[in-house]
């Protein structure tokens, strides 16, 4: 499973799977080259982007982000997360870590489900909600110790999302820190992943479904969760920002006998859309509860 609705917010439109190719670019007017090539260098990038560049992904433009839409193909991806393991660069998402005595009593305010009581180690799928119902945005919440909490939040939501919980931190004694551009997430989905992560001397498969831990894989320190969001089993794997590309190589290379291939965002959708998980923006927004 499951990151139900985390990794969201809108579909990849025709038009963004399948770019124009060059020559249909040659009708495009000095202003709209100019305009263009000014979009492509305002959006922000992941730490992987020459990585990724290197193994012939295809760009489009996500939630202000130049992120990777496929690199062989959206059902050749499709396929490899269902059969054996795929693997996506998802450090768009937003973090904030929330710390503090009143950490948990604070998260009880902010969101649908019960904080209080969940164990150290483990993750909460929720909802942090308006007065009147409507959802701020879909998050996962992993407490890592008893007064710190990590959050993962939508990458479109980001910068709403830290200025509600800001907003509404009261006379709560706890410090919120929005660390988005610390660290870079990847996730690594399919049957397969257990047995990659592993193959790097990473004991996975002692943790539970929703279990959270900080370890180190490969000589770098990573939080490491079991929760998924293709409708497979798998490990995602947050580590520094810097550290990012280091540790994608170490397990595209691990994963190339299990049959890993790096993933896009139109794979992401069409596997999602298969579960039949529900995307912020569409099937959970601030009208659709």
């Amino acid at each position: 499973m499951i990151f139900q609705g985390l990794f969201s917010s809108t579909l990849c439109l025709p038009h963004q799977i399948f770019p124009k190719q060059d020559n249909a670019r040659s009708h495009e007017t000095q202003f709209d080259l100019n305009r263009r090539r000014y979009v492509q260098d305002a959006m922000k990038r992941t730490s992987l982007y020459d990585f990724q560049k290197q193994h012939g992904a295809r760009f489009i433009p996500f939630c202000g982000w130049e992120l990777p839409v496929q690199f062989t193909g959206i059902l050749d991806e499709h396929k490899a997360v269902r059969s054996h393991a795929g693997l996506f660069d998802v450090s768009h998402m937003g973090e904030v870590e929330v710390t503090g005595p009143d950490s948990e009593k604070f998260l009880d305010t902010l969101v649908a489900n019960k904080v209080e009581g969940l164990p150290n180690g483990k993750a909460l799928y929720t909802l942090m909600c308006y007065e009147d119902g409507g959802a701020v945005d879909d998050i996962i919440i992993y407490r890592l110790a008893s007064e710190r909490f990590f959050i993962c939040l939508n990458a479109c939501n980001t910068d709403k999302d830290v200025a509600w919980i800001q907003k509404h931190t009261g006379s709560f004694d706890c410090q919120i820190a929005h660390v988005s551009r610390e660290w870079v997430q990847l996730a690594l989905q399919g049957p397969k992943a257990l047995e990659i992560i592993e193959s790097l001397e990473v004991k996975a498969g002692a943790l539970p479904r929703f279990g959270v831990v900080e370890t180190a894989v490969c000589g770098i320190d990573a939080i490491l969760a079991r929760t998924g969001y293709t409708g497979e089993d798998g490990i995602e794997i947050f580590c520094p920002w810097e550290s990012g590309p280091s540790m994608a190589e170490h397990i595209f290379k691990a994963g190339a006998p299990f049959g890993l291939k790096l993933c896009g965002l139109g794979a992401r959708d069409s596997l999602r859309l298969e579960a039949g998980y529900p995307l912020y923006g569409h099937e959970i927004s601030e009208s659709i509860s």
